[in-house]
């Protein structure tokens, strides 16, 4: 019988793309033979998976869970919103969404932590699923936040299901006031997140790369009507007021009330709740933000196939 090492379980799940504890079963299974591993892994439909892994996985699901200072969001995604209402997989984010939450919002971590009730980790079961529904699918991305006192609000759009959704909102708030109210608070500005997708919480953490795209296209834009380069310059930094109020959450308008600044409101809650609030972090997913989607020419495709059947 051939040792059983952490290599080759890895060659293993490399060339089938099982999951780890499926292939370390097949190896156990034959002895440490790796091709009858392979086999082994055939029969049970789990190297089924490889073959589809190269597909465009750009639907799914956003989970969350919060338990009050601490919250997480997961992504995992399919390649058609029918499997995101199928039972199984709504069940599996769920359980990926609390591992985040265990495991620091620490993707890889998430995918090796043990899957409950399965004997397999977490890509394990997903792997499995693959298999079983015969659709790619991919644990994306997670993220936790956090706070010593307060608490870390959620919010859920388009939900499909309790906690699951296409877009996925955390919001975490520092305070000793009322809990309750603090709750309510954050429920209402993790629904402002949603809606208006900031970037960055205030003006010092927004990425200086996107400000400095930013200034050199308005500089542009500016020097086509300025007169002088002091008027530009005078143009672009308003116009980059307006880029900061769009983009950054203490500078945008409120969408609770359309009026005020989140700022003001942040302060105005603070009144209601008995004490100071910082806002310390947001964090929100998008269902397959950043996922290129093939797109399908179908008049391309009959005429490829004409072009075939004349030759």
């Amino acid at each position: 019988m051939a040792e059983i090492t952490a290599a080759l379980v890895k060659e293993l799940r490399e060339k089938t793309g099982a999951g780890m504890m499926d292939c370390k079963k097949a190896l156990n299974e034959t002895g440490g033979d790796l091709e009858a591993a392979i086999d082994w892994l055939r029969k049970k439909g789990l190297s089924a998976a490889a073959k589809k892994a190269g597909r465009v996985a750009a639907e799914g699901l956003v989970g969350v869970v919060a338990n009050g200072t601490a919250g997480a969001l997961v992504e995992v995604n399919s390649e058609t919103d029918f499997v995101a209402r199928n039972d199984t997989f709504q069940a599996f984010v769920q359980a990926a969404a609390q591992q985040a939450l265990a495991n620091d919002g620490d993707i890889a971590k998430v995918a090796t932590a043990a899957y409950p009730g399965t004997g397999r980790d977490v890509q394990g079961e997903l792997t499995h699923l693959i298999a079983t529904i015969g659709e790619n699918m991919s644990l994306r991305r997670a993220r936790k936040l956090a706070v010593s006192q307060g608490v870390v609000a959620s919010y859920v759009h388009t939900a499909v299901a309790p906690s699951l959704g296409k877009i996925g909102v955390l919001v975490a708030l520092e305070s000793t006031g009322d809990q309750a109210k603090l709750a309510a608070f954050g429920k209402q500005l993790a629904m402002h997140v949603a809606a208006a997708n900031p970037q960055s919480v205030s003006t010092a953490d927004l990425d200086p790369a996107a400000v400095e795209r930013e200034r050199k296209v308005q500089l542009e834009v500016a020097g086509q009507t300025a007169k002088t380069p002091e008027i530009a310059a005078k143009m672009v930094e308003g116009r980059l007021r307006k880029f900061y109020q769009d983009v950054v959450l203490l500078e945008q308008t409120y969408v609770i009330d359309g009026e005020t600044k989140v700022a003001k409101a942040i302060d105005a809650a603070a009144k209601d709740v008995g004490a100071p609030i910082k806002l310390t972090g947001f964090a929100r997913f998008q269902l397959g933000e950043g996922i290129e989607k093939k797109q399908d020419d179908f008049a391309a495709e009959v005429a490829a196939q004409a072009g075939l059947a004349k030759n």
